[in-house]
């Protein structure tokens, strides 16, 4: 006999836990205040492991809506009722200090792993070496990818990253059933896989508070690893996926979010190169460069440059982007081309600095 929904969750959950209480910890790869994520490097069975613990926001037991002053009915939300709400959850406080009016403190508000959860952890395990660089703490430079670049280095390094090793995990969800409790939407026709995509959380939400919603749509088309691949022909497939994803998703959370509430972006460079599209509540800031300039593109803005791109469409585009040290584009040669480009573009050298203070006379 099968399991039931919630003893399969309950099997995952034992399977991760289980797993944590091996981890045994090397060392902190990064921590930021501003997103309140940190990540940790380690080894379960001998095997490298990272461990992401972000503190969760606050959840919300009722969704109330109230006219806007433009009419529209804009979701309030309220969680002052329940023993376990920023109120009534206290347990401790601690004043730091007052001044007139302004009272702050630190607070100790009563967890529930339903109602009220401390953080939401991600696990990665087995971790390879791009992973660790991926997570750990680096300088990061700005770029500009040229189509000479993009061919000489950047596209070799995309089809070594395509190969279906490497992607499995995503074949895993679109065709053998993984993760399927998860699917928030999917639209697969067989004899129609160019058209089709699926929808599903992103490990980077709890799934549950929709101020922070993260999704991700995976699309069945194999020949888009990413943005470059884009041509002028593709451009009425981008707008229809898109049109449904807007029109689709309000609806999947009983419209509690509106269509115009939506991010929807696409990342250069993406973490993995089979095209996907990044769909997030215009509210949620904490996601440190993933939703800044030099990283995501809106599809609004991919879909109009196709109108002038050319037949090549963004294969032929100087992409500027965001780039980290660690990562292995950066070693293969976009090093050498930055230092290259800001020769090209008459930028001074940069005086050798000991201690903040130039020895550039000395």
């Amino acid at each position: 006999m099968s399991a039931t929904a919630p003893e399969q969750k309950d099997i995952k959950s034992n399977e991760l836990l289980s797993l944590i209480r091996r981890f045994n910890f090397s060392r902190v790869l990064d921590s930021n205040p501003q997103t309140k994520v940190i990540s940790l490097l380690g080894t379960i069975d001998d095997k490298n492991a990272i461990i992401t613990a972000e503190k969760t926001h606050f959840t919300f037991d009722e969704n109330l809506r109230r006219p806007s002053a433009d009419g529209r009915s804009t979701p309030i939300i309220y969680q002052c009722e329940n023993d376990y709400s920023c109120i009534n959850g206290i347990e401790e406080l601690k004043e730091l200090t007052t001044n007139d009016i302004y009272h702050w403190g630190l607070s100790v508000i009563k967890q529930h792993i339903e109602y009220n959860p401390t953080a939401k952890i991600n696990l990665i395990w087995p971790a390879t070496e791009v992973h660790i660089r991926k997570y750990e703490q680096q300088n990061f430079h700005m770029v500009k990818e040229t189509p000479e670049v993009y061919t000489r280095v950047v596209e070799p390094y995309i089809e070594e990253m395509s190969n279906s090793k490497r992607l499995k995990w995503v074949d895993n969800i679109l065709y053998e059933g993984a993760e399927a409790d998860r699917v928030v939407f999917k639209d697969y026709q067989e004899d129609n896989k160019r058209d089709s995509f699926v929808v599903l959380p992103d490990m980077k939400w709890d799934g549950i508070n929709i101020d922070s919603l993260y999704l991700v749509a995976i699309v069945y088309r194999e020949d888009i690893r990413s943005i470059r691949d884009l041509k002028p022909g593709d451009q009425e497939w981008l707008a229809n996926i898109y049109k449904k994803i807007k029109s689709v998703i309000p609806a999947c959370y009983n419209y509690a979010i509106r269509p115009d509430e939506l991010r929807v972006f696409i990342h250069y460079q993406p973490s993995y190169y089979h095209f996907h599209i990044h769909i997030v509540n215009v509210k949620h800031a904490g996601l440190g460069n993933g939703i800044a300039a030099g990283k995501a593109i809106l599809i609004d803005d991919a879909i109009e440059l196709l109108n002038y791109l050319g037949p090549d469409g963004f294969k032929n585009k100087t992409m500027s982007y965001v780039i980290g040290e660690n990562h292995d584009l950066w070693k293969r040669g976009l090093d050498q081309e930055v230092e290259k480009q800001l020769v090209e573009d008459g930028i001074p050298k940069m005086p050798k600095v000991v201690s903040g203070f130039s020895m550039e006379n000395n």
